[in-house]
């Protein structure tokens, strides 16, 4: 893929929409079982099936990567950060759990995540997805015409490590529409004024993951799942976005 990045016109950013609907609703069915007992596979089936019913088609199941991955949805626990597999692992009472998206509908994808607690967690849990919830937002307010890349991606750096977390260097938002990951890349840390300036039609996929103790990472046996280093929490919150004219426009809320 080269590094020319897409500009979608009206027609399209409204499919893309559609998706993000669907993508939404995935998201907030599998956000309603998150209870002691369920397994990540059962979310799993669940997320697949509101897909489908939609006549959509999950992004991430059979992508390309180590080997294709084998769910619709990545779910990530505690120390897991990002690409964690749906499994028969029972969701316990205080966990966190990153839960990741990607719908393709009409030829075009959305993309999202969020991560919530299951039952009662501990404080530093909710200050973490607070914190993490709040860079991804400070970060789609910087998405505006002849803003730079630069911009988005120092808004959440200064949130997430003023807070005294961390942002991972090798794990980036991206580019999305008729494929998942298309160019920019887009860093969760960066320098007010550089890189690639924002124009109207630009849809990327903005997620922030944060760590609590290390901005290191390690991949696991199963060659997917991302897990901080030094097994400290993590969270993950994701939209797409679109630039226009005026706001931000949040294609993946309901």
């Amino acid at each position: 893929m080269g590094q020319r990045v897409s500009i979608k016109n009206e027609a399209e950013i409204a499919k893309m929409r559609l998706a993000g609907r669907v993508n939404a609703e995935a998201l907030q069915e599998v956000k309603a079982l998150l209870h002691p007992g369920i397994t990540t596979a059962e979310l799993d089936k669940v997320a697949e099936t509101v897909i489908r019913d939609h006549g959509g088609i999950p992004t991430f199941k059979g992508y390309p990567g180590p080997y294709p991955y084998p769910a619709t949805l990545t779910i990530s626990i505690d120390r897991e950060m990002v690409h964690g597999i749906p499994s028969g692992r029972v969701l316990r009472e205080g966990e966190i759990v990153s839960v990741d998206c990607g719908t393709t509908l009409n030829g075009f994808v959305a993309d999202s995540a969020f991560t919530a607690g299951v039952g009662e967690v501990s404080k530093e849990a909710a200050r973490l997805m607070r914190v993490t919830k709040e860079a991804l937002y400070k970060g789609i307010a910087q998405m505006r015409p002849k803003n730079y890349l630069g911009d988005v991606s120092f808004a959440i750096q200064r949130h997430v490590e003023g807070h005294g977390y961390h942002v991972p260097r090798q794990y980036t938002g991206h580019g999305v529409g008729r494929e998942m990951h298309e160019p920019p890349q887009v860093p969760n840390f960066g320098t007010p004024g550089r890189g690639l300036r924002l124009q109207k039609g630009m849809t990327i996929a903005l997620e922030p993951m944060v760590l609590v103790g290390t901005p290191h990472t390690r991949v696991l046996a199963d060659r997917w799942t991302v897990v901080s280093r030094d097994d400290s929490l993590t969270a993950h919150f994701e939209h797409t976005i679109a630039v226009t004219d005026d706001e931000p426009l949040v294609l993946t809320a309901l």
